[in-house]
């Protein structure tokens, strides 16, 4: 049984070996090639000093490389540390110090910025992969030529550190999340079990590979035998263009990449036949953006929920079993959710009422590395864990997030959750994506602005979708002010970054006075 990361790869080896595990960067890659190229760079982690408990960050795009390096370290016993590809380096700094990382593994573009931190951080070996790697920089690819295809995996406990995951740290410096082995490895076992995910898929994915979302379906696919089509970025043709070319049966992503997706010109023009059952997670996908993917498709999408703090996806809409679009499913086996008052923790709420959503169970992390504070406030003593969601329970047990606490908008004493809005005006025929947050308002406090794209060659007034919104809103959940944009700012996992909305603002007009007609 696998009980550790550092065994994943290696049991897929043993099981599948010959078999096509990864499509990436142009190339082909058996398990069995995985595993040799991952045990010569396990040697090379071993010969320059790293050790079982030592924490080694992995800082670089989507690519073979990245992957084996990421088993790489695994087998050696020490911490993965998988940053995203998009901090800038003096974020990158503040995590290799606060992790206290021995070594940083990376794409060559991200190395001269590294060497810098050698000598300021405590770094004694920053490795990379790519063409012409600066002085003082160990290639990547001498470590797979010089050290030997064979490698033992380090002995390590389940209930060991694995990974130290950092959040995306809206507020003040990020905050590393401690997962145990124990929960890697479950996670990705849950996925694979509530989406039947087997050796006879072939899985699209650009989800960033750093990011839980992209781990545990990264994880998934390797210890079923899937084969994983791993992009380096998402695309709305370059994803279309690769489940048409590799006959895929399943695709991983984000709302957002939904929402492109259905509006780009080209996407009837492309045969999407193979498909099954698609995922989405990070975010709600509104009902009428998975209904008409699956309308379109003749798929379903299955929606899921996690975090950083779960090593991953925690409850699932179940392939076999009942689908409910708009909610994230039900908990995975070994996990238990509740909802409780959002100021009273000790108060669970009845189904249908709204609450935040709490969590207990394997996935839950260890807590915030060197930050006990944090940990306590987000942790109980009872094992059960605060998400900051709030969230519906319904008689069937399955789950709804309506938003996240922060995010809520506070407008003349009345909540007013962004996720609804959203949901409400991507019904509207003429709406491609949503996204909706609060702007200041002396008499009332907060009012909320929605800000809104279009599909290609559709057009629609603002007072046009407030009148729709009206039609199935309280009025005083109605956008007070409507905004058409070509795009909205997104993080790397692609969630849309609601806080920096206003950022694209170029001045507030009321519903009436906006309209906008995109293009094709």
């Amino acid at each position: 049984m696998v009980e550790t990361l550092g065994e994943v790869l290696p049991h897929a080896a043993r099981r599948y070996g010959g078999k096509t595990a990864l499509v990436s960067d142009g190339g082909r890659f058996t398990f069995s090639d995985l595993e040799a190229k991952s045990n010569a760079f396990a040697n090379g982690l071993v010969a320059a000093g790293i050790k079982p408990g030592d924490t080694v960050t992995l800082y670089g795009p989507n690519s073979w490389q990245w992957l084996v390096a990421y088993y790489a370290i695994a087998k050696t016993g020490a911490v993965v540390n998988p940053v995203n590809v998009m901090l800038t380096p003096e974020e990158v700094k503040f995590i290799v110090g606060d992790c206290g990382a021995r070594a940083v593994v990376a794409s060559v573009d991200k190395a001269p910025a590294l060497m810098d931190m050698r000598s300021n951080v405590g770094l004694s070996e920053v490795v990379a992969w790519g063409d012409k790697a600066p002085a003082g920089v160990t290639p990547f690819d001498r470590w797979l030529e010089q050290g030997k295809p064979t490698f033992t995996p380090a002995g390590r406990s389940p209930k060991d550190a694995g990974a130290i995951c950092y959040t995306s740290g809206t507020t003040g410096h990020p905050k590393g999340a401690v997962q145990s082995h124990r929960s890697i490895v479950a996670t990705a076992m849950g996925t694979a079990l509530m989406h039947s995910r087997g050796s006879a898929d072939t899985v699209v994915s650009p989800l960033p590979a750093p990011h839980v979302y992209g781990s545990c379906v990264l994880n998934a696919g390797v210890l079923t035998g899937a084969t994983l089509v791993m992009l380096p970025r998402f695309s709305e043709e370059g994803v279309l263009d690769a489940i048409q070319t590799h006959r895929a049966t399943m695709f991983d992503c984000v709302p957002t990449a939904y929402y492109y997706l259905l509006a780009h010109p080209k996407f009837a023009s492309y045969d999407l036949s193979s498909l099954t059952r698609c995922t989405v997670g990070g975010q709600t996908l509104p009902v009428a953006k998975s209904q008409e993917w699956s309308e379109r498709t003749g798929v379903p999408v299955l929606e899921l929920w996690g975090m950083t703090e779960l090593a991953g996806a925690a409850t699932f809409n179940p392939y076999w079993g009942d689908n409910k679009p708009g909610t994230i499913g039900l908990p995975m086996p070994g996990m238990l959710c509740k909802i409780v008052a959002v100021d009273d923790a000790e108060t669970e709420v009845a189904p249908g009422e709204r609450g935040e959503l709490m969590i207990k169970g394997p996935l839950v992390m260890d807590g915030y590395a060197g930050n006990d504070r944090a940990t306590k406030e987000t942790v109980r003593a009872d094992g059960w864990m605060h998400t900051g969601d709030i969230a519906t329970a319904d008689a069937d047990g399955y789950y709804t997030i309506v938003d996240r606490k922060k995010d809520m908008i506070l407008t003349a004493g009345y909540n007013v959750y962004p996720a609804e809005l959203e949901r409400i005006l991507c019904m509207h025929p003429s709406v491609a994506l949503a996204a909706v947050c609060g702007v200041a308002d002396e008499a009332k406090g907060e009012l909320a602005k929605a800000y809104v794209m279009l599909k290609p060659g559709a057009s629609a007034s603002g007072k046009e979708l407030v009148e729709h919104c009206r039609q199935h809103l309280a009025a005083y959940k109605l956008p007070r002010a409507v905004q058409f944009v070509a795009s909205v700012p997104i993080t790397p996992s692609g969630k849309i970054m609601r806080r920096l909305l206003k950022d694209v603002d170029d001045g507030t007009r009321t519903a009436g006075e906006q309209r906008q007609t995109r293009d094709g």
